[in-house]
């Protein structure tokens, strides 16, 4: 497998033809040997606002992007990479069909962006398998 073939570990995209508001967590590279980080940056999308927040994730982090899942499987707000070391992402059931969804840099920038969003229907389904493959590249 390429860089070429590797995706992105989260993408939350509004429906096309609406918004078109996007939070994407991009896998940049395959990590090198013995890393502990796989070189990623969430990138964020709105009418006004375009940014890019570089940031390295774990295998612990992969971890609790899993619980993560799980929770909003039950509808509940979810903080991931909130150790206060990275950018943090928090998202939080809004309706059946939307969710809130905010980028915090907090250690760095302080920028903080928020957006309501109505991703597709089984998106998280989609992000459980966006998470096996990131393990798939985190492991080599």
């Amino acid at each position: 497998m390429s860089d070429d073939d590797l995706d992105d570990l989260i993408h939350l995209a509004d429906p096309p033809g609406t918004s078109g508001h996007v939070v994407a967590l991009r896998v940049l590279k395959r990590p090198d040997p013995g890393s502990v980080f796989l070189d990623c940056e969430f990138v964020v999308s709105t009418e006004t606002v375009t940014g890019r927040f570089p940031v390295g994730v774990s295998s612990f982090d992969l971890d609790r992007w899993e619980e993560a899942l799980d929770s909003l499987a039950r509808h509940r707000f979810v903080s991931w990479l909130n150790s206060g070391r990275t950018v943090e992402l928090r998202i939080k059931p809004l309706s059946p069909s939307t969710i809130g969804v905010s980028i915090c840099d907090d250690p760095s920038s302080q920028v903080t962006v928020g957006q309501p969003m109505s991703p597709t229907a089984g998106w998280i389904e989609d992000h459980r398998a966006r998470l096996v493959k990131a393990r798939q590249v985190f492991a080599g």
